[in-house]
């Protein structure tokens, strides 16, 4: 996908983040998988599991299928299994968005309605967010990539508002299917102060509660 799209379609910073994440996902070694991550409730194990749903769910929305149907983690994957299966749904994800009319065709969430453009800037911040978890699980050092993690904070600061966040996912809970959060609730905790020269990685997982 980056051999042959501009350097600022959204596509290539989602790539740039798959590449990203899919480091971080081959150097995870067996014994690691039951550590703890910043995500509440989810161990290193079930977080790939999430991750992998998240090309899933991108691959959806690409396709025109439904990204809510899907499972908040994957399980059942072979301890040695994860990279193969992070490529074989990167492919997919390629595949899906190949036409560019996707990156203008309105898509829905239950939470937002916008093109598909703005969909994968979205999804960019999510996974760079989920790499940053991994490493700190792993205690493994990212190569970011400056252009990719400030995509992602673009996209996060006009996706997710500042203030008690928390307090607005509640109220949407009475709406939503219950399984669709799984065990952690709410996705994104309240923004966590971070000052405005800290790097973009820091200002990135800060705006979604992390404390770099």
């Amino acid at each position: 996908m980056t051999n042959t799209l501009s350097p600022t379609d959204p596509r290539s910073f989602f790539a740039g983040a798959v590449a990203t994440a899919g480091a971080a996902i081959a150097a995870v070694t067996p014994d690691q998988l039951a550590l703890t991550t910043p995500c509440p409730d989810y161990d290193v194990q079930t977080l790939l599991g999430h991750l992998l749903v998240v090309l899933d769910r991108v691959a959806l929305l690409g396709e025109g299928g439904d990204p809510m149907a899907l499972p908040p983690a994957h399980t059942g994957i072979a301890a040695d299994a994860w990279h193969s299966e992070w490529m074989a749904r990167a492919h997919r994800v390629q595949t899906a968005w190949t036409d560019p009319a996707r990156l203008s065709a309105e898509m829905v969430l239950p939470w937002v309605t916008a093109p598909g453009a703005a969909m994968m800037a979205m999804y960019t911040a999510e996974l760079t967010v989920h790499t940053w978890d991994l490493a700190r699980a792993t205690g493994q050092t990212v190569a970011w990539r400056d252009d990719v993690v400030q995509v992602a904070l673009t996209a996060a600061l006009q996706a997710l508002q500042p203030g008690d966040r928390e307090a607005g996912f509640e109220a949407m809970r009475a709406f939503m299917p219950p399984e669709l959060f799984g065990p952690t609730f709410p996705p994104f905790r309240n923004p966590v102060a971070a000052t405005d020269d800290a790097p973009a990685i820091d200002r990135l997982v800060a705006w979604y509660g992390r404390r770099p």
